[in-house]
């Protein structure tokens, strides 16, 4: 439980840094790359490279490659479309995907988590009622995307873990493939689509990608997953959805912008709403399946 406190600190001051000091002035594609790179880094002397079963080995990286490598590329370039309180607002549809996934991979289809899916998706234009454009359409989707790259990297995560019975492994000892997939994604994406002429930080700028990428990404996420082994799925759900308030708590604190707070609250509420139906009809769709 400690550890998932920890990181959702960690994480709503990375929403903020993000958008105020790195989105629009340094190439995002170089922020990542830096950012996956610095964590990389950081598990090398743990990493167990010789008793891991290769196959292992690709799977883990290929988890990386979609929640973390995938997953950041469509959440910095959100950046350049949306508000840091509205990034961090549409980040609330993940539970619904992790559900529709989880239903996937059984195949089967519940329509009534459209009701709560068509909510979530209300209360996000309820906080641009007044200037929905192209490039509000552009980032949220491009939340979205994030959104289900971090839930299918869950799902995924989750299911390895009961296939290989990874509870024996060391976590440390295999975490590093993690950040190496999405290291390779990284590379390739900032070979392709790098802007070369903002990748010169200033040194603030050097601070925050440190911070991101030790702090964030490095132990973030390794101590996020140590703590999701060690607790139930509720309490999991929960530190989830805190990541949301405290996320917007720090943003409009220490860096409160311009915003329209009666449509932020209103759609906010909406988007809450939309996830509280969600588990109503998750709780009545697993009675019925018992």
């Amino acid at each position: 439980m400690k550890y998932l406190v920890f990181v959702t600190l960690v994480w709503a001051f990375s929403f903020s840094l993000i958008g105020e000091f790195l989105a629009g002035k340094v190439d995002g594609y170089f922020a990542v790359l830096l950012r996956v790179l610095l964590a990389s880094l950081i598990f090398i002397p743990f990493t167990d490279f010789k008793s891991i079963k290769n196959s292992l080995k690709l799977k883990i990286m290929g988890i990386g490659v979609v929640q973390i490598g995938f997953m950041y590329l469509f959440f910095y370039n959100s950046f350049l479309f949306l508000s840091v309180p509205e990034v961090i607002l549409f980040t609330i549809f993940t539970p619904i995907y992790i559900t529709l996934i989880y239903d996937a991979m059984q195949k089967r289809f519940t329509p009534l988590y459209l009701i709560s899916a068509s909510l979530a998706v209300l209360g996000a234009f309820v906080m641009r009622y007044n200037g929905i454009n192209s490039g509000f359409m552009i980032g949220f989707l491009l939340v979205q995307g994030a959104n289900i790259c971090f839930a299918l990297g869950q799902v995924a995560y989750k299911s390895l873990m009961q296939q290989e019975k990874m509870q024996h492994i060391p976590h440390l000892s295999v975490f590093g493939y993690f950040h190496f997939g999405a290291l390779i994604v990284s590379v390739v994406a900032f070979a392709i689509f790098g802007n070369f002429e903002k990748i010169y930080p200033t040194p603030v700028e050097w601070g925050v990608i440190f911070w991101l990428g030790i702090v964030a990404s490095g132990f973030g996420y390794f101590l996020w997953n140590k703590g999701a082994c060690s607790t139930d799925a509720g309490m999991l759900a929960i530190m989830n959805n805190a990541l949301v308030p405290a996320g917007l708590i720090v943003n409009l604190v220490l860096w409160s912008r311009d915003v329209n707070l009666v449509a932020l609250v209103v759609g906010g509420s909406i988007i809450m709403l939309s996830l509280y139906v969600h588990k109503i009809i998750m709780k009545k769709t697993q009675a019925v399946s018992v």
